[in-house]
């Protein structure tokens, strides 16, 4: 299989992608033509069809497997396909592996330390709402396949549940090394940080926002549900209900950056810290990925990371 990250200006691709969404637009002359987002497990294109109605092209939707034949241009120093051919693929004419993004690291052996780190988690209260969570066999399907993100870090299956244990194993670390940390209290935070995200994106091949997403983003969502959850916990302190809370609801540190609140607590200061580290991490190593070992060129300003930035060498 040609896979998209491996696409270069001039190439004619002939192989079968995945549809993650297709718009009808129109020219400014008025010609109407569609907008598309191919997709397979290393990332996505967009594609465009301007010869709407051509013979070779049939009609296909957001979700379908297609075979598709077209030429790579670059555009706004970004690949892009123009689909001269297309054709609706039928189960068994492709391997849906090739398609989704997956974690390199084993899922259950993530899910498995992650459970170690409930159990470490002395306080009754919140290892009561971590089991309600992650002992819960709906609640870890989903949180295992879910991605962290629609894009920038851990976009990808198992990238809810590898973001959300690396985050939890730097709060440990903290913990460790600043005794005036609340240690179930971080940790617990630190599983429970992006727990909204399981209905704030919906669910892979589509991994786009929900409208809950969209109107109250996963924190709100976050905290509505650790708050559900706590409800049904007999004399559930109040104090600790709203310190975990906040905690989740400050996870991003500043308002700008889509938190309700900012820290207040020592143990949401650090979360905010470790949740950080962990998505800059992640977005530096899946920006280089796509670069060549030996380059130590300058790649460009990265809106995400804030700065220009280049391999270090060796």
């Amino acid at each position: 299989m040609k896979y998209i990250n491996t696409f270069r200006e001039g190439e004619r691709i002939a192989d079968v992608y995945l549809v993650k969404s297709k718009k009808r637009a129109e020219t400014k002359a008025g010609k109407p033509y569609d907008n598309v987002v191919l997709q397979d497990k290393t990332g996505t294109i967009e594609a465009k069809i301007w010869d709407v109605g051509s013979a070779g092209i049939e009609e296909f939707d957001a979700l379908d497997y297609v075979y598709v034949g077209g030429d790579v241009s670059i555009f706004m120093e970004k690949p892009q396909l123009t689909i001269r051919r297309a054709k609706v693929c039928q189960p068994g004419e492709y391997d849906p592996t090739d398609y989704l993004p997956v974690s390199e690291h084993d899922i259950e052996q993530m899910y498995t330390e992650l459970l170690g780190f409930v159990d470490s988690v002395h306080d009754i209260h919140y290892h009561a709402v971590l089991e309600g969570f992650f002992k819960n066999p709906e609640i870890k399907k989903a949180f295992c396949f879910h991605s962290a993100a629609k894009s920038v870090h851990h976009g990808f299956v198992g990238g809810l549940l590898e973001h959300s244990l690396s985050v939890t194993r730097n709060c440990d670390f903290f913990a460790k090394n600043y005794p005036i940390l609340n240690r179930d209290l971080l940790v617990t935070a630190a599983m429970l940080h992006d727990i909204g995200k399981i209905k704030e994106l919906s669910k892979f091949p589509e991994n786009d926002y929900t409208d809950a997403g969209q109107l109250l983003g996963h924190i709100v969502i976050g905290a509505e549900w650790v708050g559900e959850v706590i409800r049904t916990i007999a004399d559930f302190p109040v104090s600790k209900a709203n310190q975990l809370k906040h905690c989740i609801l400050a996870h991003h540190g500043e308002m700008e950056f889509g938190s309700p609140k900012k820290p207040a607590l020592v143990e949401a200061l650090a979360l905010s810290f470790a949740d950080n580290v962990d998505a800059k991490m992640e977005t530096w190593k899946e920006t280089m990925s796509t670069v060549a070992e030996n380059d130590y060129g300058w790649q460009g300003f990265n809106r995400f990371l804030d700065t220009n930035i280049r391999r270090t060498e060796s």
